[in-house]
């Protein structure tokens, strides 16, 4: 599981339907035309997490809806009935229920949702009605679970607790530094497995050491999921040597024996391996691993015997996509995968020799925040989150073949009132002959042969993609008269594997070459007007802003949120630390490794910087730490470069509030407003 920069502009646009809303299925009567907002990003409903139920008929889903009261995003689980198409909340109150999971039988459904310590624990409840049973009682959050194949107990995870101090020893707060990020206040504590009964007693550990499985922070793909063997005697899991992020490659698939507590590796891989998924014969463990084992490359699936012996990649050459997703159909003939693909997400029949079969899903784009939304009924179709240009997403029941998509919930049907502009892919040749794509949204009511203002609005990861689906922050800048390019630069996991890792070493010059390339195909056209041009973007996407604002003085304004401006500091003290060598390809430390960083580092080129320039951060971001920002801050005010800097008071990596999401891109838009008005 290779670490990027996952996140940022990409991490934005992927979970801008996640933003959830207030928004009401089946308002009747005819809706007045309106121009997108900012606004809406609360209107909109976030759905996540389908599963079919074992017999088919039902599937449930998390619905994730914005209270501007309390300024939080709440989830409840829902239920569609695919015979009647009915839907029916299944959690109300729970206010943070999500990861719906049935029981092998059918006759129940389990989920997180926080105890009165507000701590996620596992839920129990019967189809046949009552209130739900909550099952485990761990002091910290439940990560994840898996019901055994019986039916009668379920295996969790949860972080250690930590030790308890008594007398003076509670003052001593010292902890031992690895590979961790400066937003640290004690050692990270490992993740273990354990399994509860539930006819009752006592929760029993499985598994014990300083190791741990590990645990994810967003924006990311959530930790990988534990795997049951059949007989549920054994379960696949993934170990991560520490509980440190920056031991993120570290990590190797494992079999565990219940009985007996006995650990075994499946592959002798040390590195890379997550997301086991057994074969219904048992024989084979399919699972992701970066190609030719090296952290810059794609994700490819892999499989290897149950048994134990060496993996070998399947995907390299019949997909060649980046995968987040893998999924066995219920017949056990084949495994959907799925990934970015040009600009869009594409869906997969892989055989399990690896012969894989593209999907036609017209103009559906499944949702992939980093991991795929989906599930698939015993007869081969397939129920998906999918948007389309002109809607945000919903539930989808697709045919077996991705065709005939029927929409399932319309929960985002505000969005049909809104006037929106066009859409469009576009292509253009980069300076070493590629031929790159991107998203182009043209201004409301553009007229042939017009130049319009130009806002770049570049995605994040940089192992992401921009797509051709509903995204309102464009859409909103495109209804104030601005031109919207979103382009894919090398780095984007949106063609070819090497088109992903040829940013290895090279993580600005060439996508910055990339982008240019595509703003002057723009120019070439006459689309837009070379002397209002505004570069936008969040973590890589920011990134990619101040270098192409130090190298290329062509623009107008700037917004750079949660902007990479120096690798020797993220090698220092981000959550991905020393894995910041996939970028770079070299320590800071070692020699020859500092004038390397420095290289291809925007802040080498931040004091040429001379568009004004909108500088965001949140103060408790792990992935790209604010000090980055506050370095582009005073190299902008001591060289007199009009800049404006706005802390967020929160942690992570973006706003998790509505209120403040809403702030941040109210200030995007905003600056480019004042800069180059339309």
């Amino acid at each position: 599981m290779g670490r990027r920069l996952r996140g940022g502009a990409a991490w934005i646009a992927r979970m801008r339907f996640a933003v959830a809303g207030l928004a009401v299925a089946g308002l009747a009567g005819p809706a007045l035309a309106e121009a997108p907002s900012v606004r809406d990003l609360a209107r909109t409903v976030g759905l996540s997490s389908p599963a079919v139920s074992p017999d088919g008929k039902l599937v449930a889903f998390v619905e994730r809806r914005a209270d501007l009261d309390d300024d939080v995003f709440k989830t409840e689980i829902w239920l569609v009935d695919l015979a009647t198409k009915t839907v029916r909340p299944f959690t109300q109150g729970r206010d943070h229920a999500g990861a719906p999971a049935w029981s092998p039988d059918g006759a129940s459904l389990a989920f997180e949702a926080p105890d009165k310590d507000h701590h996620l624990q596992v839920f129990v409840a019967s189809m046949s009605g009552g209130d739900a049973r909550q099952v485990t009682h761990a002091k910290d959050s439940v990560s994840q679970f898996a019901w055994r194949p019986d039916g009668k107990a379920i295996a969790y995870v949860v972080t250690d607790e930590a030790p308890e101090r008594k007398g003076e020893a509670k003052y001593d707060k010292l902890f031992r530094v690895g590979h961790d990020d400066f937003t640290q206040t004690e050692a990270p504590r490992p993740a273990h497995i354990w399994l509860i009964d539930l006819a009752g007693g006592e929760a029993r550990r499985l598994t014990h050491g300083t190791w741990s499985l590990p645990v994810s922070l967003p924006p990311g793909p959530p930790s990988s999921p534990l795997q049951w063997t059949r007989d549920g005697a054994s379960i696949l899991f993934v170990r991560q040597e520490t509980p440190s992020t920056g031991d993120g490659f570290l990590t190797r698939i494992e079999v565990l024996d219940v009985a007996s507590g006995a650990i075994r590796d499946l592959t002798g891989a040390k590195t890379l391996e997550g997301y086991p998924l057994l074969s219904p014969d048992g024989k084979t463990v399919f699972y992701w691993r970066n190609r030719d084992g090296e952290p810059w490359t794609f994700q490819d699936v892999w499989a290897a015997p149950f048994a134990g012996g060496a993996g070998k990649d399947l995907t390299a050459t019949t997909v060649d996509k980046n995968i987040y997703g893998t999924q066995w159909a219920r017949d056990g003939q084949s495994l959907l995968v799925g990934g970015d693909a040009e600009t869009t997400v594409g869906l997969w029949r892989m055989t399990p020799d690896g012969k894989a079969t593209r999907l036609d899903l017209g103009d559906l784009t499944p949702a992939n925040g980093f991991w795929m939304s989906y599930d698939q009924l015993p007869d081969g179709r397939i129920v998906t989150v999918a948007a389309t240009p002109e809607h945000p997403p919903e539930l989808y029941l697709l045919d077996k073949d991705g065709g005939h998509p029927t929409a399932l919930t319309h929960v985002n049907a505000f969005a049909d009132s809104l006037t929106l502009a066009r859409t469009e892919t576009v292509t253009w040749k980069a300076p070493r002959g590629r031929t790159l794509d991107g998203v182009l949204t043209y201004p409301a009511g553009y007229t042939a042969g017009t130049k319009a203002p130009l806002v770049l609005y570049i995605h994040g990861g940089p192992n992401s993609s921009s797509r051709r689906q509903f995204n309102l922050v464009p859409q909103v800048m495109a209804a104030k008269g601005y031109m919207v390019f979103e382009p894919n630069y090398r780095g984007s996991d949106n063609l070819d594997g090497a088109f992903f890792a040829s940013i290895y070493k090279d993580a600005g010059q060439g996508p910055g070459e990339d982008v240019m390339a595509g703003v002057r195909m723009l120019q070439d056209k006459g689309l837009v007007d070379p002397a209002r041009m505004a570069v936008t973007g969040w973590s890589y996407g920011g990134f990619m802003t101040v270098w192409l604002a130090g190298h290329y003085p062509v623009w107008k304004a700037a917004v750079a949120g949660a902007a990479v401006t120096d690798w020797r500091e993220m090698y220092d003290i981000s959550d991905g630390n020393v894995t910041i060598t996939e970028q770079s390809g070299i320590s800071p430390y070692v020699p020859d490794g500092w004038a390397a960083n420095w290289a291809q580092s925007p802040a080498n080129s931040q004091t040429k910087i001379t568009a004004p320039t909108l500088i965001m951060s949140d103060t408790g971001d792990f992935r790209v730490p604010i000090p980055q920002s506050f370095s582009l801050y005073r190299a902008l005010e001591d060289n007199h470069v009009e800049t404006q800097f706005y802390a967020i008071p929160t942690g992570g990596h973006f706003p998790s509030d509505p209120v403040q999401m809403m702030a941040v891109f109210d200030k995007w838009v905003g600056w480019v407003e004042t800069h180059i008005k339309s």
